[in-house]
């Protein structure tokens, strides 16, 4: 089988090491791809949110699966581009994406489908929403659209929710602003490989948002996780599934929504039970690259099956053990990351590259999210402790990383 893989970030890198392995895949093409994904892959410089030249690279290597990685190609609509030509697609269309792409619009579907969330108000008017969040008090302030991880705050007064009004609501991903209760407890992501109906749950994993130890300082796009997250029982995942993601799917369909693809649901452990505070519609980053390697099961023919609406395996073998990966993040992330570090010799195992580029010879820093490195081992301690080790191994100028992957799970 012929694959084309979209995206070149840390996810990407996992899901082409994946997807290298199975027997079935002949050839691996990745687009953009980046240096660690080159070494397994051919990559190719594409842009990846324009359908027609999306469109061109599959015809011209004659690819009988593409499976997109990050959302902004399905919001741009790439996924309806392949489908319509009568290629098989891992990722949903455009309407699809909306579910991501409008935090509005899943809360409609969330409410509409019975799933278990947070209470909200939406509002057009970035006025009005003040007005409301002053009286609200403490509450969650989102901004409706794309955001790039900017686009919540969580409030802790209704004059800081006023002003986190007015500020998302400056963004253009914030014409719409959203006002959600606050709720407690630990959060985790579950994660669905969907063919429209059916679906396949992978393991839980926790993801850990702020750039310092303990929790501290500003929020990233993620600064290690570790799968699987034994917050969640296997019954309990199970009733996530069964109280969340079949739910979504099935309105969806009322909607003429046929979503094939990953169905993110970012859930919070509360004391009356899993709520969702989001839904992605694509795997998450840096979680992908732990589940990829507590995966047991090919991924590959899940991944088709998928895409033509035809899984029948509904229950993904997992490794023993666990998984631990840890992000390797430029000076000065998230606020300011500098570029053009050089890196030193890397490991070619467990380091998935992100924000990496070749200049010249050299491998140097191109993003905040540089590298994750991950690990492997029977309990969750030993692959922390190793994660943590090739961490430490890996060093360039003002690079830095959290030491605390894990440590707070139960």
């Amino acid at each position: 089988m012929k694959v084309l893989l979209l995206g070149g970030g840390g996810r990407e890198h996992a899901l082409a090491w994946k997807i290298a392995q199975s027997p079935l895949v002949t050839s691996l093409v990745v687009a953009p791809g980046n240096p660690g994904i080159a070494a397994i892959a051919e990559c190719v410089p594409v842009d990846i949110v324009n359908p027609p030249a999306v469109l061109a690279l599959a015809r011209s290597r004659a690819i009988e699966l593409v499976v997109v990685g990050p959302e902004a190609p399905l919001v741009a609509g790439v996924a309806d581009a392949l489908r319509q030509a009568g290629i098989d697609v891992f990722g949903p269309g455009a309407t699809g994406a909306r579910i991501e792409g409008s935090k509005a619009f899943a809360k409609e579907v969330m409410q509409s489908a019975g799933v278990p969330t947070a209470r909200f108000e939406v509002f057009d008017d970035v006025e009005a929403a003040a007005r409301r969040a002053l009286a609200w008090g403490p509450v969650v302030v989102k901004a409706d659209g794309l955001a790039a991880g900017k686009g919540v705050v969580v409030a802790r007064s209704g004059e800081e929710a006023a002003e986190a009004c007015r500020a998302l609501g400056s963004l253009p991903a914030g014409k719409t602003i959203l006002l959600e209760e606050v709720l407690t407890g630990p959060e985790l992501s579950v994660m669905a490989l969907c063919d429209g109906q059916r679906f396949a749950l992978l393991a839980p994993s926790q993801d850990h948002k702020r750039v310092f130890d303990g929790d501290q300082g500003p929020n990233t796009g993620g600064m290690g996780a570790y799968a699987p997250a034994n917050f969640l029982t296997a019954t309990q995942l199970e009733q996530v599934g069964v109280d969340v993601i079949a739910p979504t799917l099935r309105e969806l369909r009322k909607r003429a929504i046929d979503f094939r693809g990953a169905l993110y649901a970012g859930l919070m452990l509360t004391p009356d039970g899993p709520r969702v505070l989001e839904f992605n519609a694509r795997l998450g980053d840096p979680e992908t690259q732990v589940l990829m390697m507590q995966l047991a099961d090919d991924l590959v023919p899940v991944l088709r099956a998928c895409a033509r609406g035809a899984l029948t395996n509904t229950t993904l073998a997992q490794r023993d053990g666990f998984s631990v990966g840890v992000v390797l993040a430029a000076h000065g992330y998230p606020e300011a990351p500098r570029t053009g570090d050089a890196l030193p010799a890397l490991p070619r195992d467990n380091v998935f590259h992100a924000g990496t580029k070749m200049q010249g010879d050299a491998l140097v820093t191109s993003g905040g999210r540089v590298l994750t490195v991950c690990a492997h081992a029977a309990s969750l301690v030993e692959a922390r402790r190793a994660a943590n080790a090739l961490a430490e191994s890996i060093a360039w100028p003002g690079r830095h990383y959290r030491k605390d992957i894990g440590a707070n799970a139960p």
